[in-house]
């Protein structure tokens, strides 16, 4: 499938995963309004293929170009230009990418790659999880400029690590390694090297296709729709996805197969 041609993307897919690289390693890979529209372009093109599970892809990987970043922030330059409003359309403009990355019927992973910081690092939130290699960093430092996070960060950081860490990490703009990412949750994986880093990613993708894709699909609103509710609410919105994969056909398959003693063969409805 052709999903678009952008100036500051590449978009490759690999087997069962599109590999999406932020291809501008003289800026560290910031955030620039052409970024952002980039994003949003292809994100536009992702949300039009639904959100049920028959899909060309079955993963999406996040990652940037280059040693150094995976995305070093947002476009300071470029916002000491904007006015307010404009600033508020900026943010929103990342929120609509981001929202979309999360709606999605196949989860993202976030390949982090070097520098993930304000911007960077409130994408790779936006990701169902993230790995990192050893020398990659996060942060948000907006304080630092005079301002908080725009991208999401207030937001998702205390999902992610708690609102106590969350808090600390964004008062003191304090930049983290990986191996502390990993320590309070926001990491999932640490690898050696940006190439097995990418691997590690591709090989989940892979491990995650052999899975009912309905099911898939099924569990990452569920969770995303729980994460906000409380325990009883909670419990509610399982019990609504639980029989929602149970009347899908992959769930017939799956547990004939498991019965059977055999491998099932998922056809994605």
């Amino acid at each position: 499938m052709d999903f678009g041609t952008y100036r500051t993307l590449l978009v490759e897919q690999r087997d069962e995963a599109l590999v999406v690289t932020i291809n501008q390693p003289a800026s560290m890979n910031a955030l620039a309004a052409a970024v952002v529209e980039d994003l949003h372009a292809l994100t536009g093109v992702l949300a039009d293929l639904g959100t049920d599970a028959n899909w060309p892809v079955r993963g999406i990987i996040i990652t940037g170009a280059g040693e150094k970043a995976f995305v070093a922030g947002a476009n300071i330059v470029e916002m000491n230009l904007m006015g307010p409003q404009e600033a508020l359309a900026y943010g929103k403009r990342m929120h609509e990418v981001t929202l979309r990355l999360e709606a999605l019927p196949v989860p993202v992973i976030a390949a982090v790659n070097g520098f993930a910081l304000g911007g960077g690092c409130e994408l790779a939130m936006a990701c169902d999880f993230l790995y990192a290699s050893a020398n990659a960093s996060f942060g948000q430092p907006e304080v630092n400029l005079g301002l908080v996070p725009g991208f999401g960060g207030s937001v998702r950081l205390q999902q992610r690590v708690g609102i106590g860490m969350a808090r600390e990490l964004i008062y003191t703009g304090r930049r983290i390694k990986s191996a502390e990412a990993l320590r309070i949750g926001l990491v999932n994986r640490i690898l050696e090297d940006n190439a097995a880093l990418l691997e590690a990613a591709l090989a989940t993708v892979a491990e995650i296709a052999s899975k009912a894709p309905t099911a898939v699909a099924n569990v990452k609103q569920a969770i995303n729709e729980i994460a906000g509710l409380d325990v009883v609410a909670g419990l509610e919105a399982e019990a609504r996805s639980f029989v929602k994969a149970f009347a899908t056909e992959d769930s017939v398959v799956g547990r004939a197969a498991f019965v059977a003693k055999s491998a099932p063969e998922f056809p994605g409805r």
